[in-house]
């Protein structure tokens, strides 16, 4: 009798938050793109995820996301990190006019006991295209960014964790009385993402 043998993908810490800071890459990258913060022509079109990605191909820019990738999985694989949120900003007045907002829930047991867990990559993969495609479609409900824009990105981590000198301490940067749109989530089963845009709504000023 023929038998059956159905492979499980094991998801380890550092697997995981791999997994997890490649994926602020790309956001950021679509963000900055679809939102226009940089010009159409400083991106180059790659695939990831099954889906057509953009990435910049402004030298200080791929600098800054190389960094900070490489300084979220870090947080990740200690389970210190709570919450990344890129900001678009105005670049004259500095007012805060997006918020993109990734929280992250860890797996405490497998930090703690170095333990591994069980979740399909294509699963995985699958809940990352929604949120790719969520960000896509944002410039349909987003209002548009009219002037010149810049970004920042801010981590919040556990009070214990030494900052490195390429990092500071900032204000919040918080929008008033804003709009939220609830984005798709992720789960490798060690690290939970949840995504939330947050923004000025003009309409609620001329009120």
């Amino acid at each position: 009798m023929a038998s059956k043998t159905v492979a499980k993908d094991i998801i380890t810490l550092r697997g995981s938050a791999a997994i997890v800071s490649e994926f602020f890459g790309y956001a950021a990258n679509s963000i900055l793109y679809n939102r226009g913060v940089y010009p159409e022509e400083s991106f180059a079109k790659v695939k990831k995820y099954g889906l057509p990605m953009l990435l910049t191909e402004d030298e200080d820019v791929k600098s800054f996301i190389a960094n900070l990738t490489s300084q979220l999985s870090e947080w990740l694989e200690a389970g210190k990190l709570q919450r990344v949120v890129l900001v678009i900003m105005s670049k004259s007045s500095g007012e805060v006019l997006e918020r993109w907002n990734f929280s992250i829930e860890t797996d405490g047991e497998v930090v703690e006991k170095g333990e591994s867990r069980e979740k399909s990559d294509k699963e995985i993969m699958r809940e990352i295209q929604a949120i790719m495609r969520q960000i896509v479609s944002s410039i349909t409900y987003l209002p548009c960014l009219d002037e010149p824009c810049v970004f920042d990105v801010l981590a919040y981590t556990d009070k214990d964790v030494a900052v490195p000198f390429t990092w500071m301490e900032s204000d919040p940067k918080l929008i008033a009385n804003p709009q939220m749109v609830k984005l798709h989530s992720f789960d490798t089963k060690i690290h939970k993402v949840d995504t939330l845009v947050s923004y000025k709504n003009d309409e609620w000023d001329d009120q």
